[in-house]
């Protein structure tokens, strides 16, 4: 009988995945521009820079939006762009609205101008053109918001049970779901762990180039190390097609990928009734405000979260309340008493 808000699982039959793509028969309208293969050339450099496939591939997305825009104003060569023209397009991006007419938020146009101060210092290097006009962009200041929502310990805990370890699949999710919200993992870290990259003995996880392609080495806490290792004894033989390495495999045998993960994370949390924005991340921002709450330490905190900087981390004891809130009830003088009289007959007495 499900619980009150709680949906009903439906198990699908995991049919073959059809093969072939499908061909981009449309023509791009920015390849003929001039620009593009400065673009293009600049894109080339940034892996053999050390920048990772995700960062070129949001490079890529806002390079491409500016010459979209260039071209309309008829800006084809790099020599045209100034530091007035770059300012015009900060203000586009300012007064832009998308579809459902909201702004772009600051956090998004940061998105759009940042690359282009990367690609002209390139171009300015490369002697492409003589001077840099983005040298003096100023870009908008980031504002600092804490986390939307957080997962308490009974919702986190409702989301695990869910993942039934009753079928091969469900308890690889179970195994998946436990390693996220004892790891803090990021979406894009989980499919990248290898079957060397965790030790159920030592309990200990190698995350091998996670965000900034940076290494670092996280512990697993014992209950989400048993679900690895009877995922890794029962159920991944079932799953694996070939001599991959891949930790976590799909129904078909392939490594599971970030959106892949996500989408499980989403449907356990609409089978326990939690109608909250937000999937994988949610278990991370448990993991480190649940941790905070029972006492760890700010800088264990980042070490697990691979922060760079303690101030990202910091963010996560504004939202862990539990301290403040018994500092406030023992210390604040209006305070509820058992058989006290109601607000109302004090007031009706003044």
């Amino acid at each position: 009988m499900p619980r009150k808000g709680q949906r009903v699982k439906h198990h699908k039959t995991a049919w073959p995945k059809p093969r072939g793509s499908r061909k981009n028969t449309n023509p791009d309208p920015l390849r003929s521009l001039p620009m593009t293969a400065y673009v293009t050339a600049h894109l080339e450099w940034m892996p053999i820079a050390g920048y990772s496939e995700d960062t070129v591939r949001g490079r890529r997305i806002a390079l491409r939006r500016f010459l979209a825009w260039c071209e309309e104003r008829a800006l084809r060569e790099p020599k045209d762009i100034t530091k007035p023209i770059l300012e015009r397009y900060q203000r586009h991006l300012f007064y832009y609205r998308k579809a459902d007419g909201k702004p772009m938020t600051l956090g998004s146009q940061f998105g759009c101008l940042a690359p282009l101060k990367t690609f002209f210092k390139w171009l300015a290097k490369e002697n492409h053109i003589l001077y840099n006009p983005a040298s003096e962009l100023t870009l908008p200041r980031l504002p600092k918001h804490l986390p939307r929502v957080i997962l308490s310990i009974q919702e986190v805990e409702a989301i695990l049970r869910e993942a039934e370890p009753v079928t091969a699949p469900g308890l690889r999710d179970r195994a998946m779901l436990e390693t996220l919200y004892s790891t803090a993992l990021r979406r894009m870290e989980l499919p990248g762990l290898a079957l060397y990259d965790i030790d159920t003995t030592r309990r200990l996880v190698m995350v091998r180039e996670g965000k900034g392609r940076k290494d670092r080495v996280i512990p697993i806490g014992k209950r989400a190390a048993a679900w690895v290792e009877k995922y890794l004894q029962e159920s991944r033989p079932q799953l694996a097609v070939g001599d991959s390495e891949t930790l976590f495999l799909t129904d078909y045998g392939l490594p599971v990928t970030p959106e892949y993960v996500a989408e499980r994370v989403r449907r356990y949390m609409a089978f326990a009734g939690i109608e909250k924005p937000g999937a994988t991340h949610l278990l991370r921002h448990a993991c480190a405000t649940h941790m905070l709450e029972n006492g760890a330490d700010t800088r264990f905190i980042q070490a697990l979260l691979g922060h760079e900087t303690l101030a990202t981390t910091q963010i996560y004891t504004h939202v862990s309340i539990e301290k403040l809130r018994e500092i406030h009830d023992a210390t604040h003088p209006a305070k509820l008493h058992r058989g006290a009289p109601d607000v109302e007959d004090d007031e009706a007495g003044t």
